[in-house]
């Protein structure tokens, strides 16, 4: 890690976005960075001191502290997971930086897909079947995005996997730590059940580093109850 990093502090809820980020940290650096846990049923991420760090009101949040005493918080956890492969160069998780490459284009394109595209239609989904208010649901938006991901990302997913063992080729890659975390989401939404997938989840659930991460799963909970506090002020 670089010498004017302190330490790594990573605000994270079981489960959700910043699971992904707790994965890659663990096959980075064992467990060696904290973790501070934000319960978001009791809407934890709305309080004053939280949008401080996260205005956007959501984890993960990554606290990068500096030797110099100066703390950097991150937001966003494609960001987070393409800074941390690459600050840790030995791990082998990312092509390297410096050299454009077509394993370096394929690398970042699966990694921000997945961070983008496939998050933005399988968040859709989520919020419209288990988060929102019952007035506030679209069974269009959730038909709309359960067919497009069925009929345009899960053929793509599925041709790579079908070729290779890992979403960008032979070896495991932090773009894994995104595209796995969304394939295990899409599954809980009855999305990626292919035996392609199924054997490709198999593949990366065997990896400690996924085990240590997910070792909280149980405590998440995918609906969200009406009289709950998160149901108050969540705003999409």
């Amino acid at each position: 890690m670089n010498s004017r990093v302190k330490r790594l502090k990573l605000y994270h809820s079981p489960a959700v976005r910043s699971a992904r980020v707790k994965w890659l940290l663990h096959e980075l650096m064992g467990d060696d960075f904290d973790v501070e846990s934000v319960t978001l049923h009791n809407a934890d991420q709305y309080r004053e001191e939280f949008l401080v760090l996260n205005p956007n009101h959501a984890v993960p949040v990554l606290e990068i502290a500096m030797e110099d005493g100066k703390p950097f918080h991150m937001i966003e956890s494609g960001a987070m997971v393409a800074l941390l492969a690459d600050t840790f160069p030995d791990r082998k998780l990312a092509p390297i930086p410096h050299v454009l490459s077509m394993e370096r284009a394929d690398y970042l394109q699966m990694l921000h897909f997945g961070a983008s595209s496939m998050d933005m239609m399988l968040w859709q989904i989520r919020i419209h079947e288990d988060v929102l208010s019952a007035t506030e649901r679209d069974d269009r938006t959730i038909r709309r995005y359960r067919r497009k991901f069925a009929a345009e990302v899960e053929p793509q997913l599925k041709e790579r996997l079908s070729r290779a063992p890992f979403i960008c080729g032979a070896g495991f890659s932090a773009a894994d730590c995104v595209v796995g975390y969304n394939v295990l989401w899409a599954q809980a939404f009855q999305l990626c059940s292919d035996a392609v997938f199924r054997d490709y989840v198999a593949r990366f659930s065997a990896r400690p580093a996924f085990k240590a991460a997910f070792s909280d799963r149980h405590q998440f909970t995918r609906i969200v109850p009406e009289e709950c506090e998160l149901k108050k002020r969540f705003t999409g």
